[in-house]
């Protein structure tokens, strides 16, 4: 199966971005009570993985830029009845490290849990430290961006972003 991945830039997207990141952190994984939003939310750009027939999403990632140059990558998950392989992730997380790099990334960090670590690896991505998230073994991981050139992508403003979580 193939999968378009890009950033949503659409009501309908936005909003499926946010129930499945609620499906997966809060409901299935209960790291969080009822929601995983956050206050970097408001500055973060969501992507998504969508199956082109249906136009569903079944994968989501933000990235956000809390200093100049320096990008995280966060709330990376798939679809319950997508997780087969690893297609979607790392799409997702391709393409969120292309898009960061094409804006100007000097650094690209993600926590990422314990039992994804490896898999990161696999993708060119080093340990910083290990760190105690939600009860739970995390590790700051780099990402070596020669492995994620970037694209022709522009930076899209976020106002639109803004009024969809009021929605």
């Amino acid at each position: 199966m193939s999968y378009i991945f890009k950033l949503a830039d659409s009501l309908h997207e936005y909003k499926a971005y946010v129930q499945l990141r609620r499906t997966i952190f809060a409901e299935e994984q209960g790291l969080f009570q009822g929601d995983d939003g956050d206050e970097r939310d408001e500055i973060a750009y969501p992507i998504v993985a969508i199956v082109p027939e249906t136009h569903q999403v079944v994968g989501v990632v933000r990235i956000y830029e809390p200093q100049p140059g320096i990008w995280y990558g966060g709330r990376l998950g798939t679809h319950s009845d997508y997780r087969k392989g690893w297609q979607i992730g790392k799409g997702l997380i391709y393409k969120a490290v292309t898009t960061a790099h094409s804006w100007g990334c000097q650094q690209f960090l993600a926590t990422v849990q314990l039992q994804n670590v490896r898999f990161f690896q696999r993708l060119h991505w080093h340990s910083l430290e290990e760190l105690v998230i939600c009860d739970r073994p995390h590790y700051l991981m780099e990402a070596d961006l020669n492995y994620y050139p970037p694209t022709s992508e522009s930076r899209p403003s976020l106002p639109w972003h803004s009024k969809a979580q009021a929605c």
